[in-house]
């Protein structure tokens, strides 16, 4: 309930596409902000999802881009390509491991809506992780809940 203020509703979904350039993170943080702001939603949660299972969404530090780039050697040593363990190599030695990171890093996120904008920290900005060596259209759905 909303003791009788605006109707609370689900505004329709919208999303974009990401052109990426190979493995790396492009940040999509404006893209996601300008749909919430078309929504009218003052008050909610935007909810974003990618329906790809190599590539990751996350919310992560955006000042510093060391900061992304020592997540990106990290995955590596984890998760490194080519390893002779995985059997599912269709197509490359980057295949498995960007299934694995992509379910390490997630598909979806639940973000804050207040005074109509996105509630991230100041330190904060959404990505788009792409997790295959070779560039990639990745789709991006945004659906913002709220009143």
């Amino acid at each position: 309930m909303n003791g009788g203020a605006q109707p609370c509703r689900l505004v329709d979904q919208n999303g974009f596409t990401v052109a990426t350039r190979g493995r790396g993170f492009s940040e999509i943080t404006r893209d996601v902000a300008e749909l919430v702001a078309a929504s009218g939603v003052q008050t909610g949660i935007a909810q974003v999802f990618t329906a790809h299972t190599s590539c990751s969404l996350l919310i992560c530090e955006n000042a510093d881009p060391s900061v992304r780039g020592d997540l990106e050697r990290w995955m590596a040593r984890v998760v490194p390509d080519g390893d002779p363990m995985f059997r599912h190599d269709a197509e490359g030695p980057d295949d498995m491991p960007a299934h694995i990171r992509s379910i390490l890093g997630g598909v979806s996120l639940a973000v804050p809506v207040g005074g109509g904008r996105l509630r991230l920290g100041t330190w904060q900005g959404i990505y788009l992780w792409e997790h295959r060596t070779h560039p990639h259209q990745r789709q991006v759905t945004v659906t913002v809940l709220g009143c």
